[in-house]
């Protein structure tokens, strides 16, 4: 069993390693409302503007040298700016 501390230091260190969400391959957002890590979890909120993506397929987070963090596909409509919540939970595997 892995420790809690160490779990919430991985989602901390996960959380420093985010620099920026890129959807559908092209839109690409660095600037996070809010970007934090607690109790095992990594918290993101970010701001996706309609007049750059009317639907979103694929949201893929990546670091500041562009290597891929994590991927998902989605299918989300944008008819106005929307907030987007996004969390990454970080866990033993089982």
């Amino acid at each position: 069993m892995i420790s809690t501390n160490f779990i919430n230091d991985v989602s901390t260190y996960t959380s420093g390693k985010i620099a920026k969400v890129v959807i559908n391959d092209t839109y690409e957002i660095n600037n996070f409302k809010v970007k934090e890590a607690f109790n095992n979890t990594v918290s993101l909120q970010y701001i996706i503007e309609s007049k750059f993506v009317e639907t979103v397929t694929k949201i893929d987070l990546k670091d500041n040298q562009n290597k891929l963090i994590s991927t998902n596909a989605v299918n989300i409509p944008i008819a106005s700016d929307t907030l987007l919540l996004q969390n990454v939970s970080v866990r033993e595997a089982k």
